[in-house]
C-alpha cells in the first residue's frame, strides 16, 4: 500500500504550525500541515506525493490529501511578499524551518511520538497570551504585520503583541516595506479579520502604520458629546464594529459598520463640523475599495450605509415619501433585500456603538423599517400595472402609479403603527 510505504520511508515527518498551536489550545484545527526533513522532491514524488507548490516544494499526501512541505529556509532578496530565495535541500534542519515562521506560537512541531519540539518557547507565549515574532525573519515579509493583527482579532484583548514585535512592525513601516503590500493580500487578511470574534483589535493593532489612512484619520476627529459620549470617530467606529461582531452579523454588515463614518474626518477638515459627512463618505469608501480591490458587494453596502444611515436613525421624523425614497430608490431594497437587512443591522450597531451605557439601548428603527419593507414586498405590483394599463396609462405614468401605490402602502402602515421610536 502507498500509505504504508510513505509511513515507512519518510523518517522525519512533523506536524507543524497552526495545528500544533490549536492542539495546545484545545481547538479543533481546520488543517493539518506537515514538514518533511531530509528528503528531496524526487523521493517525495516517487512515493506518490502530488506536487502543488510553485515557489517551494509542497505536496499533497496520496491518500489523505493533507499538505506536506519539504523543510526550507528563506532569504530576503527583494521588496515585498515575493522577494525571497528558498533553500529546500535535504540539509535544512527542523529548527531552521521553524525559525522562518512568523510567531513563536506557530513555530512548534509535533513528532509521531507526541513530543513537542519548541525551540522558540512558543508554549510559554501561549500560556502567557503573547504574540511574539519568532526571529528577525519576521521583518522579511510585510504580510506578517497583517497576520499578527488578525491573530489578535481572533484571540481577544487578553492577548497582547510583545513590545519587541510592535517595534519590528514599525521598523517595517519606516523602511517602506509596508508600501509593497499587495492590495489583494491586504484585503484577504482584512476580510478574515472582519470575520474574527474581535475584529476591532485588528485595526487598533495596525493603527499608525499607514495601511488604512481612512481609519487613522478618524483619530482626534471630535464628535458632539451629547450624541457620542464615547469620544472621537475612531473610538466610535471600533465600538460599532465590535457591536456588529458581538451580535454575530455577517461580513457585509461588519464592513458597513467599519466604513459608515469614513466621511467624518473629511467633513471636519473642510467645515469644522460633521454636517454632510454621510455624502462625503461615499467617495472615501469608493476610493478605499478601489485601492484594496474590495469586492463590489462590500463596496455597495459600505457606500449605501455611509450615505443613508442618518435617515434610518431619524425614521420617525421622515415623511412617507422620504421613507419610500430611502427603501425603494436609495437602497433598492425590493431588488436587494439581503443588503437592505445588512444596512439596518449596521445602523443598529452605529446607534449602539457609543459606549457601555448605550450598547443595549433599543433601536426600534431597524424593526420598523424592515416591517415597512415587508409590506412593500407583499404588494401585488402586477395587478397595479394591469389596472393602470386598463385605465389608459402608458410609460412613465405607469411607474408613477406604482410609486404612488407604494407611498400609499407606507402611509397606511404608519397610520396603523403606533410610534415606538424615542
Amino acid at each position: 500500500m502507498v500509505g504504508n510505504k510513505v509511513q515507512q520511508s519518510l523518517k522525519q515527518v512533523y506536524l507543524v504550525g497552526g495545528a500544533v498551536r490549536d492542539k495546545l489550545l484545545n481547538i479543533q484545527s481546520k488543517d493539518n500541515d506537515y514538514v518533511v526533513i531530509g528528503e528531496t522532491p524526487e523521493t517525495m514524488e516517487a512515493l506518490g506525493f502530488l506536487p502543488i507548490g510553485s515557489d517551494f516544494p509542497v505536496y499533497l499526501h496520496p491518500n489523505t490529501k493533507e499538505e506536506y512541505a519539504l523543510g526550507r529556509t528563506e532569504r530576503k532578496s527583494g521588496k515585498g511578499y515575493t522577494g525571497f530565495v528558498v533553500d529546500a535541500s535535504p540539509n535544512v534542519t527542523l529548527e531552521e524551518d521553524l525559525a522562518r515562521r512568523d510567531l513563536t506560537i506557530n513555530s512548534m512541531a509535533l513528532d509521531e511520538n507526541g513530543t513537542i519540539i519548541d525551540p522558540f518557547n512558543g508554549q510559554a507565549d501561549l500560556k502567557n497570551k503573547i504574540l511574539r515574532h519568532t526571529t528577525q525573519a519576521f521583518v522579511e515579509d510585510p504580510v506578517r504585520v497583517l497576520r499578527i493583527a488578525r491573530f489578535l482579532a481572533r484571540y481577544g484583548s487578553d492577548w497582547s503583541i510583545h513590545p519587541s514585535t510592535t517595534a519590528l512592525m514599525h521598523e517595517l513601516k519606516n523602511k517602506g516595506e509596508l508600501e509593497h503590500l499587495v492590495p489583494e493580500r491586504v484585503w484577504l487578511e482584512t476580510e478574515k479579520a472582519l470575520g474574527e470574534k474581535h475584529p476591532e483589535l485588528y485595526f487598533q493593532a495596525l493603527d499608525g502604520l499607514g495601511i488604512f489612512p481612512e481609519i487613522e484619520q478618524m483619530k482626534n476627529t471630535p464628535q458632539p458629546a451629547n450624541h457620542h459620549p464615547e469620544g472621537d470617530v475612531f473610538v466610535h467606529t471600533m465600538l460599532v464594529l465590535r457591536r456588529a461582531a458581538d451580535l454575530g452579523f455577517n461580513l457585509e454588515t461588519r464592513f458597513a459598520a467599519l466604513t459608515h463614518d469614513f466621511g467624518k474626518a473629511l467633513s471636519y477638515k473642510k467645515r469644522g463640523n460633521l454636517r454632510g459627512h454621510e455624502r462625503e463618505g461615499v467617495a472615501v469608501v469608493e476610493a478605499f475599495c478601489e485601492r484594496l480591490k474590495v469586492p463590489n458587494r462590500f463596496r455597495d453596502i459600505g457606500v449605501l450605509t455611509s450615505d443613508n444611515h442618518t435617515l434610518c436613525h431619524t425614521l420617525e421624523q421622515l415623511r412617507p415619501q422620504t421613507i419610500h425614497k430611502l427603501i425603494v430608490t436609495n437602497l433598492n431594497a425590493l431588488v436587494h433585500p439581503e443588503r437592505f437587512i445588512a444596512f439596518t443591522q449596521a445602523c443598529q450597531c452605529d446607534a449602539q456603538g457609543r459606549g457601555e451605557t448605550l450598547v443595549d439601548k433599543p433601536y426600534p428603527q431597524a424593526a420598523k423599517l424592515r416591517a415597512i419593507h415587508n409590506e412593500l414586498q407583499k404588494m401585488d405590483k402586477k395587478q397595479i400595472v394591469q389596472d393602470a394599463l386598463k385605465s389608459g396609462k402608458k410609460g412613465p405614468e405607469i411607474g408613477e402609479t406604482v410609486k404612488q401605490a407604494e407611498i400609499d402602502c407606507i402611509k397606511a402602515f404608519l397610520s396603523d403603527e403606533p410610534s415606538t421610536v424615542s
